[in-house]
């Protein structure tokens, strides 16, 4: 658990479907134990960047939305040695309030998941947006 920011850039693909590009960073506190994969166990931070499609619910100007994405997660900090990178998912939810076409706030929730290196997390955000395309 700890702070952390983060970018969110989408583009209208059609109505109902967006490619989602985020990128953030993290301060976090996992679990010391020691993983016999990496002589890495317990970072001070996480950063990620993912790309993927995000679906929109789009109800007038209340709009829930999920999405996946994949990308790269770097870990350093802490007890580690040296900065280690995975790969990961990320599970995306959100609702968003729209004042307009283009300009959107809300909350978002996130999952990752990394490989089996190290347990997912989860982050909870509240945003501002603005959109292109569609």
């Amino acid at each position: 658990m700890g702070a952390g920011i983060g970018a969110h850039y989408t583009y209208g693909i059609t109505d109902s479907f967006n490619l989602m590009v985020e990128g953030a960073w993290s301060l976090v506190a996992l679990d010391e134990t020691r993983n016999a994969k990496t002589s890495a166990t317990h970072p001070a931070w996480m950063a990620n960047a993912d790309v993927g499609v995000g679906y929109v619910l789009d109800v007038l100007r209340w709009v829930p939305y999920f999405g996946l994405l994949v990308g790269g997660y770097g870990l350093a900090g802490g007890s580690m040695s040296s900065a280690k990178v995975f790969p990961g998912a990320e599970i995306a939810l959100g609702l968003d309030y729209r004042f307009g076409r283009a300009l959107t706030t809300g909350v978002a929730l996130r999952q990752h998941v990394l490989s089996d290196t190290y347990p997912s997390f989860t982050q909870a955000f509240a945003r501002v947006e603005y959109s292109w395309g569609w």
